[in-house]
């Protein structure tokens, strides 16, 4: 931005420099001049230029913890203190949504990032009049898909690498007992069983009609943008509408395998059963699927084909694996890591 005086704009001058350069004193020296109004340091945009798009956290120049601090001293600083950061935050999102939006006949911009969850408090603070969706599913079908998905049926492994039901669970069950922003609940379970009635319910929540066509979302093609990006590449691609056809698949799998029970009955145990219940399955009923008397009678399905998505996620674990327990693997993937990190510098 031009340090030149614009109508409705602020002038900005910045001080670059390094750690102990004297930049403060020099902060201390213009900041005495009648015009010109300084203050600690913000820590504003080095967050911002590394949240992914423009430059790779992990590159981040900068120490997170020396940036909360400056960010909380300059926040307290504003007239209205964290009323405006959170105002600040607000604009910044909305922009971008903003011009998401710009041009469609759509009124509502839905945005579908599961770890927003585990950052609600900072998002009903930034975003208090948005419309919340609580969607939870049974917490064993998580943890089975989540291991089949990314890990190759490694349900050790994908406990080591992140302890999603620990994560999430207490998360979601503290999003349903706050009452500072309304919200529509809606259990996995109950959506695929009666996609119909739930989708009444969620459109009147949104204050939007009806649409039975939504229902049949394979055959929808309004709407292309939500095939690309992250989410699931594997189950919502085979079915054109909501299906019940494998809800119980989890019991299936941890009745049949007791090393895989075992891993979900220790998993299960750390987890709050006040949680459990807040989130729609509290443990009086909790193992009501795997211990149904006509879980042996029905018909086991069969293994997925291997798609390319399949075939990555194999290798990665087979490669993660083997680091873990080679020095000479690692060496290699830290050499290869090097090598891409220097032969993409400029990308």
């Amino acid at each position: 931005m031009s340090t030149e005086n614009r109508p409705g704009s602020t002038s900005l001058a910045f001080i670059l420099g390094a750690q102990r350069s004297g930049t403060t004193l020099l902060e201390r020296l213009l900041s005495s001049h009648s015009e010109i109004k300084g203050g600690p340091e913000p820590h504003l945009l080095t967050p911002l230029a590394y949240l992914g798009y423009w430059g790779r956290v992990e590159k981040a120049p900068y120490d997170h913890v020396v940036a909360s601090l400056g960010q909380k001293a300059f926040i307290d600083a504003l007239p209205n203190k964290d009323q405006d950061y959170w105002n600040a935050c607000r604009s910044y999102c909305d922009q971008l949504y903003d011009a998401y939006m710009d041009g469609g006949p759509e009124s509502i911009c839905l945005d579908k990032t599961p770890e927003y969850a585990t950052v609600w408090p900072f998002l009903t603070k930034v975003f208090p009049d948005a419309k919340y969706i609580v969607l939870t599913r049974h917490p064993a079908a998580i943890f089975s898909s989540f291991a089949n998905s990314f890990f190759d049926g490694d349900f050790k492994a994908a406990q080591q690498h992140e302890a999603i039901l620990e994560r999430y669970i207490p998360a979601l069950a503290g999003f349903l007992r706050q009452d500072e922003v309304p919200f529509f609940h809606l259990c996995y379970e109950d959506l695929v069983r009666e996609p119909e009635k739930w989708m009444r319910k969620l459109y009147d929540f949104l204050e939007l009609p009806f649409e039975a066509n939504t229902v049949e979302y394979g055959a929808n093609h309004a709407h292309q943008a939500s095939k690309s990006g992250l989410g699931d590449p594997i189950g919502v691609s085979q079915h054109s509408r909501p299906t019940d056809a494998n809800i119980y698949k989890w019991a299936e799998e941890f009745s049949g395998n007791e090393e895989k029970r075992q891993l979900l009955d220790q998993t299960v145990k750390r987890l709050d059963a006040n949680d459990l219940a807040t989130i729609g399955y509290p443990l009086d009923t909790f193992w009501e699927p795997l211990e149904s008397s006509n879980l042996t009678t029905r018909k086991k399905h069969k293994r997925s084909r291997l798609t390319s998505y399949r075939l990555q996620r194999k290798l990665i674990v087979k490669g993660r694996s083997l680091a873990q327990r080679s020095k000479k693997v690692r060496a290699s993937l830290t050499w290869l890591r090097l090598a891409c990190d220097v032969m993409l510098r400029e990308y």
